[in-house]
């Protein structure tokens, strides 16, 4: 039997492996990531891992109707800062 991947190594896999052509990330629930991850993990919060590989920057979180999409940090869209954008919008 192949060792058991960690957290990071099944992520990054899903990330490359879900998504749909012309994509870069993978929406986590329609997808199937989040069942996926609970299955090979025994049960685990798929939420808490991605979202603390996310904050040690080995991933991308962006938020998405219904749901979040995952992307490897390389392969991520640039966020324009909304708050920036809006004042330049009224000149400001």
């Amino acid at each position: 039997m192949p060792e058991k991947l960690n957290h990071e190594e099944f992520i990054r896999k899903a990330i490359v492996s879900l998504r749909k052509e012309g994509y870069k990330g993978i929406h986590t629930v329609y997808s199937g990531f989040n069942e996926a991850f609970k299955k090979y993990f025994d049960g685990e919060d798929p939420i808490k891992v991605t979202t603390g590989l996310a904050s040690e920057n080995k991933i991308v979180i962006r938020p998405a109707k219904g749901g979040v999409m995952l992307y490897l940090p390389e392969e991520a869209p640039v966020m324009k800062a909304r708050g920036e954008d809006a004042l330049g919008k009224m000149g400001l």
